[in-house]
């Protein structure tokens, strides 16, 4: 197999970079002392990119011979896929290899909020228990009403989590879809009809703010929310307000709207359980998704096509 030329944009795993270094010749973006002076001369050297941080535009636009972009994560709203579609550029993604895991983050924050785990492990670890009794009455997660905003591979393993709990469940997507639960044609008929809502639907422009003041009005006193899809989806100050205000009763959060960065108001609030974007963050998560990365670009090397195309790229 001959070598053919990589652009690493972020960061790879040794056993990634070991994969691809069989077949491709790699050069580091973040490597390259004058990006810019890079880029213009060498750009169009480059066929294929591999990425855990999106493309810049200035890549897209100084990459004129490029064919393939494999991406790092189930998510790609740092990349233009439609601009890259109309250029005959793939863009792949990792699809079906997260899903469990990041299902069993939500059920992880689930429980979390709804059992006050933080609340009950410091008032245990504290002493408080000796010193001032029993920590208070928790609510069970047993039997509730759930909606999902976004039924798409990791929503319906969330579905799937959730029946373990006799939930009953609601969902709201674009479109309906062929399963055996209750659909909502928006998100704020979905908060209305549901105890507990977790946003696990795709980020860019379309659904920016999908989930806002008026959602949260129509969970109620007794919702909870729950983000792990993008920091976008969430109308963040609306979130805030809301739980100020006791419009909702708590949150698990593993999204932001200006990652890293997290509001201070949400780190003051008891009700709320913070997660640094770690949702599919264990070992074997993430050599799953960077084996995936590989497989698509050994396989476009060796005919052409590729194994996960985003929808936009489908086509091609």
């Amino acid at each position: 197999m001959s070598s053919t030329k990589l652009l690493q944009i972020g960061s790879i795993s040794d056993r990634m970079r070991d994969a691809l270094a069989e077949a491709f010749e790699i050069d580091v973006l973040a490597d390259q002392s004058d990006r810019a002076a890079f880029l213009a001369e060498r750009g169009g050297d480059y066929p294929a990119v591999v990425t855990t941080a999106g493309l810049p535009d200035d890549v897209l636009s100084a990459a004129t011979g490029l064919k393939v972009v494999s991406s790092f994560g189930v998510g790609y709203d740092s990349i233009d896929a439609e601009a890259c579609a109309a250029r005959g550029i793939l863009v792949t993604h990792t699809p079906d290899v997260l899903n469990n895991e990041v299902a069993n983050t939500f059920v992880m924050l689930w429980l979390a909020v709804s059992r006050d785990l933080l609340g009950s492990e410091r008032h245990a670890r504290s002493g408080a228990w000796a010193k001032d009794g029993a920590y208070p009455l928790t609510r069970s997660i047993q039997g509730r009403r759930v909606g999902i905003l976004g039924l798409g591979r990791i929503g319906q393993t969330i579905a799937d989590r959730c029946e373990a709990f006799d939930a009953e469940i609601h969902y709201h997507s674009r479109s309906r879809k062929d399963v055996p639960y209750t659909y909502h044609d928006s998100p704020v008929a979905l908060a209305q009809a549901v105890e507990v809502l977790v946003a696990i639907t795709p980020g860019g422009a379309e659904t920016e703010h999908l989930v806002n003041a008026e959602v949260f009005d129509a969970l109620g006193p007794e919702g909870l929310f729950f983000n792990l899809a993008r920091g976008s989806v969430t109308d963040e100050a609306a979130l805030i307000q809301a739980l100020l205000d006791k419009r909702i009763a708590g949150a698990g959060l593993d999204v932001f709207e200006a990652e890293p960065k997290i509001p201070d108001a949400l780190k003051e609030m008891e009700n709320v359980v913070l997660l640094p974007h770690v949702a599919s963050a264990t070992y074997e998560t993430r050599a799953a998704m960077g084996d995936l990365v590989v497989r698509n670009l050994l396989q476009w090397q060796k005919d052409g096509s590729v194994l996960t195309a985003v929808p936009e790229c489908r086509d091609l």
